[in-house]
């Protein structure tokens, strides 16, 4: 049985999946960039948990990150869509059907990268932080 950690982050690349990019999750960038876009789920780090007694549970505020790529011509355009898509993926089910408190993104940063022979490409990191609790920190 997954933990409580595993099931949001499969959930979370689940609801990815069913955007128009190619969505992976904890893959190297591949070698040509999808003319959708391409979305890599980064599991990220859980951070310090806070702590409540009576009953125990861990409090977890865990930083997820979505590596948001497009290439071409008009890549502007595409980062933009592909960005508000995310956003309001998230906004349709900020607890994950349940498995989380609450889902938000944090605004991206966008790069412009210069490839030699190549269109040029947009990319960016996008926080995601997820708000939930457990009674393990392994879980």
């Amino acid at each position: 049985m997954p933990t409580p950690r595993e099931s949001i982050l499969a959930a979370l690349h689940a609801r990815l999946s069913a955007l128009p990019a190619t969505v992976l999750r904890g893959e190297v960038l591949p070698e040509r960039v999808p003319a959708e876009g391409l979305l890599i789920l980064r599991d990220g780090e859980p951070g310090e948990p806070e702590v409540t007694l009576s009953p125990l549970a861990y409090h977890y505020q865990h930083r997820a990150e979505i590596e948001a790529v497009v290439q071409g011509a008009e890549r502007d355009a595409a980062f933009d869509t592909l960005c508000a898509s995310i956003g309001a993926t998230l906004a349709a089910d900020r607890t994950l059907g349940g498995l989380c408190d609450w889902v938000e993104a944090e605004a991206p940063r966008p790069v412009d990268l210069a490839l030699e022979g190549a269109a040029s490409l947009k990319a960016a990191t996008i926080a995601v932080v997820l708000h939930y609790s457990t009674d393990d920190p392994l879980s």
